[in-house]
């Protein structure tokens, strides 16, 4: 089948270097040249494991190629929406700039018959408007909602084996054409009797926020108490390992720490907020507010513990941060909550050397006033506190003696609850984390 993948950051490459691998003439418009000929050359834009092989493996299939031209998505059966949907400066909202202004380029050369599927995480409505100017300005084409569920570090998996498939379709003679299109282009897919959703449009666009909004809300519960062990003098790992093993609730997603960021989570339940209360029902979400508020309280609280343990006060000390990446296996800086808490650091009169396996250049272009290192050795010269903020492996991984002897003072401050704590203690070193006790 031809396929257009109109938009490629990380979302639309791996989208189009995926079709292609399961077989597809797929071309990806991307308006910024730059990029599309940084994809076509084989080279990705940003770090994600394992992309850049399938890109290279699509490429030289001859069934991927990229263009800013959308001209080249022409005689496409499928047409794919890909496009970031950012947080609008100064409010919870999404910005849907990129999603209209890429539909209207679309509709220069779509052709009845053809489907346009959005893959953008956007507010409830949007596909139900999209797809009124599909159906004015091109009869007999239609538009489908297939929201995207990856997971940064595991886009290429998520792509390729997803855990499910929604289809968000049109009613009438048009859902059955479109589910068959779709069927179509996932055929390896359904075939291994992956779940498959079919649902309307407004269901299929809430799914991905009210699982990202979930999500958050299970951190942010960890992560409160967390702020109760710390009052109290309990323990947040053993807590969670307790509470976990009732499957009704599970393990995943109960480590407490430094909280979520990223591109996804934080602008998703804020614009779930937002549109919750254009649709007059803010009531229902208003519990997202104090998730929020959580989140961004354990970076406060981060700030204070490393304070805490340079002898109340930051002013002239050296902080080693390790870890910068709102997640490991990640170069995405995005509301970074490592970055948040080191540029805190610096602003309190700290010397602070931060580093990241993936991140660094991005550091270095949108953060000029921190220092980066290249190694957490270098990071840790001298240091008289160690902040572990992204669990990079191999940073869980350091041999804590030779790494103390590196620092002037053996404080390590984890962050994501994640070291071995017995293991850094016996090593001489002092072992601080949020919601455990001191040693």
């Amino acid at each position: 089948m031809k396929i257009s993948v109109i938009g490629c950051g990380y979302l639309g490459a791996v989208h189009a270097a995926s079709m292609a691998e399961l077989g597809h003439d797929v071309v990806g418009i991307e308006v910024d040249a730059a990029k599309a000929a940084l994809l076509a050359g084989g080279r990705a834009p940003f770090y994600e494991p394992g992309f850049e092989d399938l890109l290279g493996r699509s490429l030289a299939s001859g069934r991927l190629r990229f263009s800013p031209d959308i001209a080249d998505a022409a005689g496409c059966a499928v047409h794919f929406l890909c496009v970031g949907t950012p947080q609008k400066r100064g409010e919870y909202a999404a910005d849907l700039r990129y999603v209209e202004a890429a539909t209207e380029s679309l509709l220069a050369v779509l052709e009845p018959g053809q489907l346009v599927v959005g893959k953008s995480t956007v507010p409830v409505g949007t596909a139900g408007r999209l797809a009124e100017l599909v159906g004015e300005k091109v009869p007999g084409a239609m538009l489908a909602w297939n929201p995207e569920f990856l997971r940064e570090g595991y886009a290429v998996q998520d792509t390729l084996h997803p855990d499910r498939l929604v289809y968000g379709l049109p009613s009438g003679p048009d859902g059955d054409v479109a589910r068959a299109r779709l069927d179509e282009v996932y055929a390896s897919i359904v075939a291994t009797d992956t779940p498959l959703v079919l649902t309307d449009y407004a269901t299929a666009e809430m799914v991905k926020t009210a699982a990202n909004s979930f999500l958050a809300t299970k951190i942010s519960f960890i992560n409160a108490m967390a702020e109760l062990c710390e009052a109290t003098g309990a323990d947040v790992k053993q807590l969670a390992d307790a509470i976990g093993h009732d499957d009704r609730i599970g393990r995943k997603f109960l480590n407490a720490g430094l909280g979520f960021g990223g591109g996804c989570l934080p602008k998703d339940i804020r614009a779930f907020m937002a549109r919750a209360g254009e649709l007059g029902a803010d009531q229902a979400l208003t519990f997202l507010r104090e998730v929020d508020n959580i989140n961004m309280r354990r970076r406060i609280r981060m700030v204070e513990l490393a304070r805490e343990v340079c002898d109340g006060s930051l002013l002239g000390k050296r902080v080693a941060v390790l870890g910068a990446a709102f997640k490991p296996d990640s170069d995405d800086i995005r509301d970074s909550p490592a970055l948040n808490v080191a540029a805190m650091l610096q602003l309190q009169g700290a010397t602070v050397q931060v580093t990241d396996p993936a991140a660094g250049e991005n550091i270095r272009r949108s953060w000029p006033q921190l220092m980066v290192v290249d190694t957490p050795e270098e990071a840790a010269d001298r240091a008289d506190a160690v902040l572990l903020l992204t669990e990079w492996r191999q940073y869980l991984e350091l041999d804590p003696v030779a790494f103390g002897a590196l620092v002037s003072s053996r404080k390590v401050l984890d962050g994501r609850n994640a070291l071995d704590r017995e293991r850094w203690v016996a090593a001489g070193w002092s072992y601080r984390a949020l919601g455990r006790r001191s040693d």
